[in-house]
Formats: C-alpha cells, structure tokens, sequence
C-alpha cells in the first residue's frame, strides 16, 4: 500500500462539472479530459451492463494518450425504472416528459466507475447504486424547472442537489453516487489497487453536501 504522490497524474475522463466539484474533495491536482465515445446501448444490454460499458469505453479511450503512473477515472450515470434506461432529454419538451414519468415513483440510480492504473496496465471497475424516490409533482413545478435549463444534461432530467426544485424525498444510500460519482467506490477501487488515496474522504463528501451517509462504512469496509 502507498501513497498517491505528485508525479502520478490523475485524470477525470469526463467534462460534467459535478463530477469534478465532486473528485476536487480529493485535494489533488488532475486534469479533466473528456472522453468522445458513442453512447448508444445494445438492444441486448441490460441497464447496469450499459453503464459498466460506457464508464470503461471513456476510461480505456482517453487512457491511450495517458501512460507510466496515470491514473484515469471514467463514470457513466444512469437512471433506471422498471428495467430501462432513461437517459438525457434533448430538449425541455421531452424533460417535462421524463419528469412526469418519474414523479411519485421510484427509481435506481447507477453510477458505473472505471479507473485505469498506468503503472500495471490494469483497469478496475465499481458499481454504485441508489434507490430514490420522487416527489409528487405538478405539472406547473416542473415546468419552471425545466425552463431553467438544468434538465437538458442530467440523466433522468433531474439534479437532486437543487435546493429549490427538491426532487426526490430523502434517500437510504449514496447521494454522491446520484450526483455523478460515488466516492467511496472510487476510494475503495483505489485501495484495493494498492493506492491509499484519502482515509478521510467519506467525512469530506458528507461535510460537502451535508448528508448523513448510511453507507460509506459498510463501502470502505469491503
């Protein structure tokens, strides 16, 4: 086991910018480097399968160009109901539509993660996953939020962060794993790679966004 020093470069295959709020807990220096990939799903893929795909396909991509001690974190976060896939609205029309299709129920959250190790060659891989529930909503809500633009890049055209909207009723397991990047798995990926990257990172996420987490324990410890 060692500590991550300062000629490693950690680097975050992705441009979404809670992902990055989110990795800035770590207190390291990386850089972001987002990962161009196709992101259609196979007609035989499961939900959680797609994910895992698409977290690897952005993490091996964007690894090519990143060699010796790089460390290179992709994530794909999907929203799950009923056993499909709802992903990012194209526009505010079909984000009112998603938002009245997951209003008063509930859904699954799944954040896929792939860290690539450049000093092994090796890449490791984690699965997070979040039940939540949605408040019940009215159409005229939902309508102003989407107008705010915040739907058209989040899975399920919701942030759970805003304060004002509120979408979701209190939730039992990862909210860091529902904003874009569950940060005990990646901690645990890491240390299980022979990496102690940050024992206090669990205290950080929770002080972050001021949530009583039930799980980070029963993650590090695993």
């Amino acid at each position: 086991m060692y500590e991550l020093n300062n000629n490693a470069q950690l680097v975050l295959a992705s441009q979404s910018p809670r992902r990055l709020e989110l990795l800035k807990l770590f207190d390291y220096q990386f850089q972001v480097e987002p990962a161009n990939i196709d992101e259609g799903k196979n007609n035989d893929e499961s939900p959680k399968s797609y994910a895992k795909r698409l977290a690897l396909s952005k993490t091996l991509k964007v690894s090519k160009t990143h060699l010796n001690d790089s460390i290179v974190i992709g994530a794909d976060t999907i929203v799950i109901q009923d056993n499909q896939v709802i992903g990012k609205p194209d526009n505010n029309t079909e984000a009112r539509r998603m938002l009245m299709q997951l209003q008063g129920k509930k859904h699954q959250v799944v954040t896929a993660i792939a860290i690539y190790f450049g000093n092994t060659g090796i890449t490791s891989q984690e699965l997070c996953e979040t039940n939540v529930k949605m408040r019940n909503m009215t159409e005229e809500e939902i309508a102003e939020y989407v107008s705010t633009g915040e739907s058209l890049d989040k899975a399920g055209a919701y942030a759970i962060q805003n304060i004002k909207f509120r979408p979701a009723a209190p939730i039992d397991g990862c909210l860091a794993n529902v904003i874009g990047l569950p940060l005990c798995h990646m901690t645990r990926a890491l240390y299980n790679n022979n990496i102690n990257f940050d024992k206090d990172i669990a205290e950080k996420c929770q002080d972050h966004l001021n949530y009583d987490c039930p799980v980070y324990k029963s993650i590090l410890q695993t």
